[in-house]
Parts: structure tokens; sequence; C-alpha cells
């Protein structure tokens, strides 16, 4: 029986290669086409001296751009990073990082929206009910996180209720050793959350980020206040986060943990069974975005399974192309699975070799 799926395993990662393969294809197609192409792609072409669209023929080859530069996404003209096709559209605008300098700032047409509705067919009815309005305890601004948020509640029939979260006051608290002043500001944050929670009962569904939801669980009860389903996101996530989550935060809510960030968009959780560790497993949202962990000294090599290593992200969208991405996050290399037939990450968390720069603040 075992042998069986393990076959039927491996034909269903390999048609996913291919399908990967075809998708990169369309998309290198896309953004260096003189009709469709992003500027700052079809100048890297011109520069380069090879065309692309001949040469890439799949996601292999994504190793001809070398790794995408930090830099090229902070300062402007933004407008170099909108494809040609998609000339005349309402574009958004999301940040990232920020506390100190220039923040990275990514286009945004539909892709948050995309992302949103495929991660929200994995989240169950029962404890996410379809008209349910939601509460957004996390960071707002130019961050991704809030029209996203908004979009999966709306998507679902609900109206999304939002907390103000700025998290690079927060960082520059923490960095000047303001922790009383941190404190108070956090406590500003989650009396507003209780505030609309108590006043409105139709809020079942709520984010939150792993310290401000344990934060809203000093306070109050979820199940007193009505909650039955959690997503939940950031890099404080830890299995001790999880266990701790699920065992004495919830009472009976669902926790859906997820790592995502304004480059790649959503990456889900494989669910918990009953026997299995309190680690957290997330797979990124392929073929739109691959996570491959790397060798921190020699980021050609990708590590074994189980082995620690870089992440080095890729997206692959018709909005955003953004091959071979360094991260700022280290996890494990975990394995393709019957739900996901692809590689995935376990325990995220931040890279190591950056910890005094990394400040997570809320997070």
């Amino acid at each position: 029986m075992g042998s069986t799926s393990q076959v039927d395993l491996g034909a269903r990662i390999q048609a996913r290669r291919e399908e990967l393969d075809a998708w990169v294809q369309e998309v290198v197609g896309w953004h260096f086409d003189p009709a469709t192409g992003t500027p700052f792609w079809l100048d890297f072409a011109k520069r380069a001296g090879w065309d692309p669209r001949q040469e890439v023929k799949g996601y292999g080859d994504l190793a001809r751009f070398g790794n995408f530069q930090d830099e090229w996404l902070r300062g402007g003209p933004v407008r170099k990073w909108v494809p040609l096709g998609y000339a005349g559209r309402p574009v958004s605008i999301f940040e990232t990082g920020g506390s100190t300098g220039v923040p990275k700032a990514r286009i945004s047409i539909d892709d948050f929206r995309i992302d949103y509705e495929q991660f929200s067919a994995t989240l169950p009815d029962e404890f996410f009910p379809k008209g349910a309005d939601w509460l957004q305890l996390g960071p707002t601004g130019p961050r991704r996180l809030r029209l996203a948020v908004e979009h999966l509640c709306q998507f679902r029939g609900g109206i999304c209720f939002q907390v103000d979260l700025d998290p690079r006051w927060v960082i520059k608290l923490v960095k000047a050793g303001e922790m009383r002043e941190m404190e108070r500001y956090k406590q500003h944050v989650i009396d507003q959350a209780l505030t609309l929670l108590k006043a409105h009962e139709n809020i079942r569904c709520l984010f939150a980020t792993p310290k401000l939801l344990e934060a809203l669980c000093e306070k109050a009860s979820l199940k007193k206040l009505g909650i039955t389903g959690v997503f939940c996101g950031g890099t404080e996530m830890t299995p001790q986060f999880h266990r701790f989550a699920v065992e004495e935060l919830m009472e009976g809510a669902y926790f859906a943990p997820t790592y995502g960030n304004t480059l790649m968009g959503l990456a889900v959780h494989r669910p918990r069974g009953p026997e299995d560790p309190w680690d957290v497993v997330y797979y990124p949202p392929a073929p739109r975005a691959m996570i491959e962990i790397v060798d921190p000294d020699d980021p050609e090599r990708v590590v074994e399974y189980g082995e620690t290593g870089r992440g080095r992200l890729t997206t692959l969208t018709k909005e955003f192309f953004m091959p071979r991405f360094l991260e700022r996050d280290e996890a494990e290399r975990e394995p393709p699975c019957e739900l996901y037939p692809w590689d995935g990450v376990r325990n995220v968390r931040p890279f190591t070799q950056l910890q005094t720069t990394v400040v997570e603040g809320v997070y």
C-alpha cells in the first residue's frame, strides 16, 4: 500500500515540476516581451546581452539571473516595476522594512487578491464561517497585510474591522530600550481590539501576530468573545508558541499558522496530525512562488531534506518576477507531501547570521 502511494506522490511531484517549468516560461515570456514586459527587466536583458525568452526553458534556468538584489526594490521610480501589459490599471504599492532607511517597495494589482483567495480554500468553513466578520490585529499602513486580510474577509462574505498598528514605531522603541513605552503602545492596540470585539458580536475570525494574540488572550477569553478561527503569522511562530496557542489560548478555536511576506504572498501550514510534533511546516503557493533552502556559505547549493539553511525565494507572477532572492530567514528543508507535492520549509525563523540586525518587535 505504502509503495503505491509513494509512486502516486512521485508522479504528482513530477507533474508539478512540469507545470512549474511551463509557468516559468510563461512568466519570463511576459516580463521580457517588449509589448507586455516590465521596464526593469527589459533594461536588464538589454544590458545583460541575452534573451531570457529564448534561453529560460524551466525553473532551473533561473540560475542565469544570479541572485535578485535587495536594493533594486529601494527607491524609485517604482513604475519601472509595472509591466507594460498592465498599463492603465490601478496600482497599489506595498512596503516592507523601512524602520531605518528607504523601505523596499513592490507594486501590486491583483496578486494580493489572488493569493488570499487561494488561501481561503484552505480555511475550514466550520471555524471560519462564510459571512462572519473579521478583526485584523497586525501591521497596517503601507503593508500588504492590511488590504489582503480585508480582501480575504470580503471574499468570504464578511466585513473586516481594523486596528492601527505601526511596527516601525515599535521597532524604534525597542532599539531605544523604551520597553515601558512599547508595552503601553501594545496595550493601546489591545484595548482597541477588545472594544471592537465586545461591540460587534458578528466578529468570529481574527488575524493576529503571535505576540498580539498572546497579549489579547491575557485580557480576555477568545471563547467568550465568540472567536472560532484565528489566522496567525509572524516570525515569532515557533513550535513552542504553536503548542501554547493550541493548548492554552484557542479554547476550541481553529489555529491557522501562516508564513507570508510582501514579496512572496502566503505559504500555508500543513495541518498537524495528532501524532505530529509541534513544528510548523509551510508550503509556498506553487507555482506562483517557490522557496528553496540553500547553504548560507554556498547559496548555489540546495541543502538536503531536514538540513538547515537560508531561504531563497522566487516569485513568479505576471505582476512581479523576482528570481532567487536570499531571504533574512532560515529554516529546515521539508520534502513534498500528499497535500503539497513540492518542497516546503520547517520552523522559519530569523537568519542566525543577521540576528543582530533584525528586530522583531510585536511580531
